[in-house]
């Protein structure tokens, strides 16, 4: 070894003799020989000559230096070194290949490399280095293309062994991957090139190649039939073909068609043997399956073309047929769960929400149309209406995540069905307006004014009375105000009653109206049980102790309470009027009463004690036994309490018998609401006119009608253009009177 070491010598003091001067000579020379000793190590000799500086500064007691230079000649090789050294190598390069025990030891291997490359012998190290490695891989083609199919084992094993075989050459060769191969860009790594070795001879094998992938292929198929598979086998083959950088190009686009064809004739299949709810789950848990190999075996890059595979032939491609034939059926139901899932799986296509939307509005029309063109169902009509867009509401909720789509598209198809019928809906609905906006308190909340009521019953306001003024507006708004006044006021009264001691377990609801909102409605003045009567007492001192100056009327005829009854089938519920209660709390006190004294003690108006209790006494639901049998309550009917009475339901809502509208009635109905429209009309006349200048009768007609979303008759309609005319909004040309001139 080249060696340069510098020494210095202790001072001495003055006094110090000669004899210890010489004997620091004397060890000085020591150390030059020992330097200058010959040194030999893996056979190599380094020439033991140095040239040695002169002292400087030798006057006693001074410091002396001593300087080492480097040899002048480079130690030469022994001969025929570079070919024993290279057998060695050799040697432990086959006994690793062939799992043998290596002769040597690995550190004097390791550093037969570092003398080989320390000699500039690097480049031909490397080039035999890949020699060996090439012609032990050449060797084992023979072996690659002779095994089974099915024997995907096999691959693995001598995948395993190649990379354990690379790892231990690596270690051997380090320095010359460290120092050679780093310095030239060009040269791949000693693990890179057994890797590219292998993919060279090995993989990319057009033999060796199929029988792998189709291995590989074959455990997917069986694993998608259900069969249990050695995943982390499936793993390792999957990513030493992504070490090999040949993932994408041998294996995925193979796997992508092959699962191509499997999900396209599985869909066509499914399609016809499946129902729809059923098909959805199986197209759900191919999807959830799809998503766990992603994560336990492929790679990621497989995951967007993987996932919009199944998407496309197991959804995309039966979109349609889909809702076609199960979509109806699901909504019929009402199966909000299978919904949900139909509609997170069309949220995962490209146009499957829009198609979802498109039917949607097809089976509201539908539906509405089959409850509004039926006259035998005017009867039932607003409270069908109530229930259904109760029904879609929730389905717009729950299932379609309130997508703000799915609700404009509703309220459309509503205005769609609605007007499909002229005039009926919008005189139902202003009739049943009429009573139930008539009142500023009552005792329980009518099961009418739920949400759904409000939803409907503002969307038919919206289409069969629009455009109806400021005013209108401003009062509708005003309703729906009170009405979530009232539930707080209610919030407060509950916890005021908390501190009340109230005998009885009578649950009191009230809601606040200002009567300026509402239409006025005479009171009917009954005779209330005390207990009723004391609770009355109880809200009115809360309500006025927080709203002084204010006065409260109460409106019983729209009062609504729930009885407990008790019959021989069991115990019930009896959802009721306020005056069907009053009717049935007189049985608690006797089995038998006659019209006039039922009369006498609830203080109800004669025709509507006769409605009332033909409703318990003759309709459905018969609590109510009445003596003689009839249709009709005459004067001198007596009721005693039906203790038979039987019923599927636990909860029974008796509905009142409303009074039958007469002829007059609908014809002012009728009126009422094309007075309503009116506006409407003239402010699309108008608006065609201002933007045509001049029209002829016939476009101009033709123009109003696409505009409006109601029936309007020929006759109305050439009266408000008549009515235009005199007010001058526009006139009839002079020369053709056919045709009519916008009055800017």
């Amino acid at each position: 070894r080249h060696m340069a070491e510098e020494s210095s010598s202790s001072s001495s003091p003055a006094a110090s003799s000669q004899q210890q001067h010489q004997q620091q000579l004397k060890n000085k020379s020591l150390l030059i020989s020992s330097v200058a000793v010959g040194h030999h190590a893996n056979g190599l000799t380094k020439a033991a000559s140095s040239t040695v500086s002169s002292f400087a500064n030798s006057k006693p007691g001074s410091a002396k230096k001593l300087v080492i230079k480097n040899f002048k000649d480079k130690p030469k090789l022994p001969e025929n070194y570079t070919d024993e050294t290279w057998q060695k190598l050799k040697e432990a390069v086959e006994a690793i290949q062939n799992s043998t025990s290596i002769k040597y030891n690995l550190e004097e291997l390791y550093q037969a490399v570092e003398n080989l490359c320390s000699y500039k012998i690097s480049a031909n190290l490397y080039k035999q280095l890949r020699q060996i490695c090439e012609d032990h891989i050449k060797a084992q083609i023979h072996q690659f293309r002779e095994y089974p199919l099915t024997e995907s084992l096999f691959i693995y094993k001598c995948w395993q062994d190649h990379c354990r075989q690379m790892i231990m050459i690596r270690s051997i060769f380090l320095f010359l991957d460290r120092t050679y191969v780093l310095q030239n860009s060009m040269l791949p790594s000693i693990w890179d090139m057994g890797l590219e070795l292998f993919r060279t001879h090995i993989i990319s094998d057009q033999k060796v190649q199929n029988k792998t992938i189709d291995g590989i292929l074959l455990l997917i198929e069986r694993e998608r039939n259900g069969e249990a598979i050695d995943r982390s086998l499936l793993r390792s083959l999957l990513s030493m073909l992504s070490d090999l950088q040949i993932y994408q190009d041998s294996f995925e686009h193979r796997f992508l068609e092959e699962t191509n064809r499997l999900y396209a004739a599985e869909g066509q299949r499914l399609m016809q043997e499946r129902e729809v709810p059923e098909y959805l789950h199986h197209v759900n848990k191919r999807l959830e399956e799809e998503a766990d190999r992603i994560i336990t075996y492929l790679d990621q890059s497989t995951q967007k073309p993987l996932i919009a595979t199944v998407e496309k032939q197991l959804l995309g491609e039966h979109l349609t047929a889909i809702l076609q034939k199960g979509l109806n059926h699901l909504l019929d139901e009402n199966r909000i769960q299978d919904l949900s899932l139909l509609y997170q799986l069309f949220s995962r296509v490209r146009g499957g929400v829009q198609v979802l939307l498109q039917h949607w509005i097809e089976y509201i029309k539908a539906f509405g149309s089959t409850i509004v063109i039926n006259p035998e169902k005017d009867k039932t009509m607003v409270q069908e209406l109530l229930d259904f867009k109760d029904k879609v509401d929730h389905i717009i909720d729950v299932c379609f995540l309130k997508n703000e789509k799915f609700v404009n598209a509703m309220k459309e198809a509503f205005e769609t069905f609605i007007n499909k019928r002229p005039n009926k809906p919008a005189e139902l609905i202003v009739g049943m307006a009429t009573p139930i906006f008539s009142y500023s308190v009552y005792i329980y909340l009518p099961t009418v004014f739920s949400t759904a009521f409000f939803d409907c019953f503002f969307l038919i306001i919206k289409t069969s009375l629009i455009e109806c003024g400021a005013a209108f507006t401003s009062k509708l708004e005003g309703m729906f105000k009170d009405m979530e006044l009232s539930k707080d006021i209610m919030i407060q009264f509950k916890q005021y009653m908390q501190n009340q001691n109230v005998p009885g377990n009578i649950e009191l609801t009230v809601n606040i109206l200002t009567m300026g909102y509402w239409p006025t409605y005479v009171p009917m003045e009954v005779h209330l049980p005390p207990e009723m009567v004391k609770l009355q007492e109880i809200f009115k001192t809360f309500y006025l102790g927080k709203h002084s100056g204010r006065k409260l009327q109460w409106q019983s005829t729209l009062g609504h309470c729930v009885l407990k009854a008790e019959f021989k089938e069991g115990k019930k519920e009896l959802q009721v009027s306020l005056f069907q209660t009053l009717v049935l709390l007189m049985f608690n006190e006797g089995e038998e009463f006659s019209l006039e004294e039922i009369k006498q003690a609830t203080g109800i108006e004669d025709g509507e004690l006769r409605r009332t209790l033909q409703s318990l006494a003759c309709g459905k639901a018969r609590v109510l036994t009445k003596s003689p049998k009839g249709k009709d309550v005459e004067d001198g009917d007596k009721f005693t309490c039906n203790d038979d009475f039987r019923h599927k339901l636990f909860r029974i809502k008796i509905n009142q018998i409303q009074m039958k509208e007469t002829v007059e009635e609908q014809a002012s109905t009728t009126e009422r609401v094309f007075q309503d429209r009116q506006y409407q009309i003239d402010a699309a006349i108008v608006r065609i006119m201002k933007m045509r200048k001049t029209l002829s009768h016939n476009l101009l007609v033709s123009e109003v009608y696409n505009q409006l979303k109601f029936p309007v008759k020929p006759a109305d309609l050439k009266k408000r253009i008549e009515s235009l005319i005199d007010r001058d909004y526009m006139e009839r040309d002079k020369e053709n009177p056919n045709q009519y001139n916008y009055i800017a």
